[in-house]
């Protein structure tokens, strides 16, 4: 179970990090750039699609076809845990390295992109934000919260598709 954990965890891990390298690269170097949260959650869940096939890889060649829920759920989520990890990891290192003024060039994104109306509460709100993010375990906190949720969710349905319980010999 653990090289498959590791396996699949890690390539969805670097998949993300390489898309997010490249999202926020397209950011700093384009002021045009509009980015997607649409497109980028549907390519988070594309990319978390790979714990369907981690467990059923799991299923299928170490467990003769049968996997309970709970273990299932289990495989999927350490695998989401992995990949999000890396996720995380690689984003302080490239953060705080590479684009420790990322913070500003968002808000002001954001601030161009937002309505005339809501642009004051905008402001006061990534002024806010801009100060908790100078918490490296905010940082941590709030880039899980932005990547391991949609594992999670990827997680419970590959578990409830994969379940497969071994029928009970009745004679």
């Amino acid at each position: 179970m653990k090289r498959n954990v590791l396996l699949f965890g890690l390539i969805i891990g670097v998949i993300l990090c390489a898309n997010m390298i490249i999202m926020v690269n397209m950011m700093y170097s384009n002021t045009d750039f509009k980015g997607n949260d649409v497109v980028g959650y549907a390519a988070m869940i594309i990319l978390f699609s790979l714990i369907f096939f981690g467990v059923r890889n799991y299923k299928n060649k170490q467990l003769g076809g049968y996997i309970s829920f709970g273990n299932a759920l289990k495989m999927g989520s350490l695998i989401a845990l992995v990949g999000s990890t890396l996720y995380v990891v690689v984003w302080l290192f490239y953060y705080y390295l590479f684009v420790p003024d990322f913070i500003d060039v968002y808000t002001e994104y954001v601030l161009t992109t937002c309505a005339p109306e809501d642009l004051q509460a905008k402001t006061a709100q990534l002024a806010d934000f801009k100060e908790m993010y100078k918490n490296p375990l905010f940082v941590i906190l709030i880039t899980y919260s932005e990547i391991l949720p949609v594992g999670l969710l990827v997680a419970l349905v590959s578990a409830l598709l994969l379940k497969r319980m071994p029928k009970p010999n009745l004679d």
